[in-house]
């Protein structure tokens, strides 16, 4: 998910009453439900070179266990400086380094758990496996999160400051809330499976490899459904309101695209382009074109679930591979 659903996931773990736990709780709550995303710098290596970083070992096991004690000792030493100056604040609590621990734990995993939700998925078991798992429930930016996570934020701290009891109910029903509104996803999102799996066998006579229900923004009642099977790929909208449940459109009588993937001048581009070789190691749904440009093949790597207007070249990798290093012995 987005930083900010993070960082107010964490503000509401903090007002449902963990941040009076200890001194530095809400803060702890809300670094460490960012803390994962450290990865980001390596956008910095520009390119699309840094997307096989992204959502892997920071997001990993040995991450969950290491990153809040380093989150833990920071905030211990952040606090004795504050103290040793003179700067403490004199309304904190008193750091208790057990709950602050168990605050970093918490605030920490909630972090991979978010961003299962969505298609892009977590590598969850990084360094000791690189396969990528994904709820496909909720879009990355879901603005009924944000509304449901502000309120619960907004009411619990003006009831707190106003001194009012149980200034904790609001952060309690926002959480409550989010809970119920990611489970009614997950349901359109394995009803939209199932029927889509169900037309592409019975009436497209498509044996499918893999169907992913794709959220969409502010519309969390439609999916858009992509499919693949051996070597084509596809996309159909899916309305759980909708009767018309189960249109097809059908491309030139064939349903789906051809998937060029398995053409050995993918393979190879791979092996001679960082690029290249980086982006089918992030890739879930990987779609390939490959183009006879006379010497070389043109070889261009799409992942389906970002092959929409407004996404521009953001995730494509063009490689030209020589075809004499498709022969024998070719380096």
């Amino acid at each position: 998910m987005d930083n900010l659903t993070h960082s107010l996931a964490g503000a509401v773990l903090g007002q449902m009453g963990l941040k009076k736990k200890t001194g530095l709780g809400m803060a702890t709550l809300i670094i460490a439900a960012n803390i994962p995303d450290i990865d980001a710098l390596a956008v910095l290596m520009g390119g699309q070179q840094h997307l096989a970083i992204r959502r892997g070992l920071t997001h990993g096991p040995i991450a969950m266990l290491v990153l809040p004690l380093i989150l833990t000792g920071l905030m211990i030493c952040f606090d004795r400086w504050q103290a040793k100056r003179g700067k403490r604040p004199e309304g904190r609590l008193p750091v208790h380094k057990g709950w602050l621990l168990a605050l970093a734990f918490i605030g920490t995993l909630s972090h991979p758990a978010m961003d299962w939700l969505n298609s892009y998925g977590v590598r969850v078991l990084e360094p000791f496996s690189s396969t990528w798992i994904a709820g496909d429930s909720i879009f990355i930016i879901d603005i009924w999160i944000w509304i449901a996570l502000i309120a619960g934020v907004w009411i619990s701290r003006r009831r707190e400051k106003s001194n009012m009891g149980n200034w904790q109910r609001p952060a309690w029903i926002s959480f409550a809330a989010i809970c119920a509104y990611i489970f009614a996803n997950g349901a359109i999102t394995g009803v939209a499976e199932a029927r889509t799996t169900h037309w592409l066998k019975y009436s497209a006579h498509v044996e499918p490899e893999l169907v992913v229900a794709n959220p969409l923004p502010v519309t969390f009642w439609k999916r858009a459904m992509l499919w693949r099977s051996e070597d084509r790929y596809g996309q159909k909208d899916f309305d759980i309101f909708s009767p018309d449940v189960e249109r097809y459109q059908k491309e030139a009588g064939e349903p789906g695209t051809q998937n060029d993937f398995d053409h050995p001048a993918v393979a190879r581009a791979g092996y001679i382009d960082p690029e290249a070789r980086a982006y089918l190691f992030w890739t879930r749904m990987p779609v390939a074109t490959v183009e006879d440009r006379g010497e070389n093949f043109l070889v261009t790597l799409r992942d389906q679930r970002f092959m929409i207007s407004g996404i521009g070249d953001r995730f494509v990798v063009r490689t030209a591979v020589p075809k004499d290093r498709l022969e024998p012995g070719g380096e």
